[in-house]
């Protein structure tokens, strides 16, 4: 990569953390998320010469698995095991839901392009609607003759509302500092966090190898959980390591918005923006009704069921303490599902609609 790109990395990152700085010291929720992912976009959609790396962003992804995973210990396995039921539910109703989103993107757009087939705005719909990752959905979409650029869009801007409005309303609503299961490890041991560093490193490079789907989350939360279960807890993780990992998982995301955004369907994104807060106020009441059923905090099961990614719904449990491994099993659960079922799924809805057509 060139110099002229590098320059423009390190100067994103500076920025970025520039505004988590302001946002630490005005107190805001997720300063070091928030902050750099509001100020990133703002930037990038003013036509600045923001840039991320994927090398960063996948050690900060590697981090926040690792630092995750210290708080599956065996007790808290054992109470994540007893809920397995809830999690079942969970993934259904994720389904559902982006089916649901999927539709209402797909009736509020579908005369708004008459220049799109009936079979490509159903399926750009449906794979925007999807509670998945945005570049597996992007894939998924392409393999049918979806508009990716839209399908991207969509799920740039989803995790972009909900990755700001919940930690927001979790805060205003005084739902923070809740956890009764804190992080394994109390210390930072140097030697200890060498070998938890080695050993999740391994993990997400293993799941890397094997093409699984955001290997150095999954791979390093994994290897983490595996580590604490079996009852040794090496050494936690600092928090300026986890703080400067969600900077860069934040200008990650960030550096997705572009002045031609704005431009990409623009009636298509307001419906995006405006089905995402309706999406996120349902799946908040079905969480509220998880808590009920598994005697869970409605604080805990509404992060689990939430339409975000898993990094920014478990950054965001971690950060306010709200019931950090239900909040990650939930949401990995919920990935791995949509990511195996969406397409199937896709297929035995519509497959018969689109051969016949």
């Amino acid at each position: 990569m060139s110099l002229r790109f590098h320059s423009r990395v390190v100067s994103t990152l500076l920025f970025a953390t520039v505004a988590a700085s302001l946002c630490f010291y005005l107190r805001t929720p997720l300063p070091w998320m928030i902050g750099p992912l509001l100020a990133v976009s703002i930037a990038s959609i003013a036509g600045a010469p923001t840039a991320s790396a994927s090398w960063l962003r996948n050690i900060g992804q590697w981090i926040i698995g690792a630092a995750l995973g210290l708080y599956f210990t065996p007790q808290v396995v054992s109470l994540v095991a007893s809920v397995w039921w809830a999690i079942v539910l969970a993934i259904g109703w994720a389904l559902l839901a982006g089916w649901g989103f999927g539709r209402w993107l797909e009736r509020q757009n579908a005369w708004r392009m008459p220049q799109l087939s009936k079979e490509t705005m159903r399926a750009t719909a449906y794979f925007s609607g999807a509670i998945g990752g945005a570049s597996e959905m992007t894939l998924l979409a392409e393999s049918v003759g979806a508009r990716t650029d839209l399908v991207a869009a969509a799920h740039s801007l989803r995790l972009m509302v909900v990755t700001i409005s919940v930690p927001f309303a979790m805060q205003w609503s005084g739902l923070h500092g809740l956890d009764i299961n804190p992080s394994s490890a109390k210390s930072v041991d140097a030697a200890g966090l060498a070998l938890l560093a080695f050993a999740t490193g391994a993990g997400a490079l293993a799941m890397r190898a094997t093409g699984r789907t955001n290997p150095w989350f999954i791979g390093s939360l994994v290897v983490s959980i595996c580590i604490t279960a079996g009852g040794w807890t090496p050494s936690a993780v600092p928090q300026w390591l986890s703080n400067a990992a969600q900077v860069v998982i934040a200008v990650s995301l960030g550096v997705r918005f572009s002045r031609e955004f704005l431009h990409t369907a623009p009636r298509w994104m307001l419906s995006v923006a405006g089905g995402t807060v309706l999406l996120i106020l349902i799946c908040a009441g079905f969480g509220a009704l998880l808590a009920w059923a598994t005697n869970l905090h409605p604080a805990t099961m509404i992060l689990g069921t939430s339409p975000g990614g898993i990094a920014e719904m478990s950054i965001t449990a971690k950060v306010l303490q709200l019931g950090v491994p239900v909040v990650t099993a939930f949401q990995v659960c919920r990935l791995i599902a949509v990511l195996l079922i969406v397409g199937p799924m896709y297929r035995w809805i519509y497959g018969r609609k689109t051969s016949s057509a």
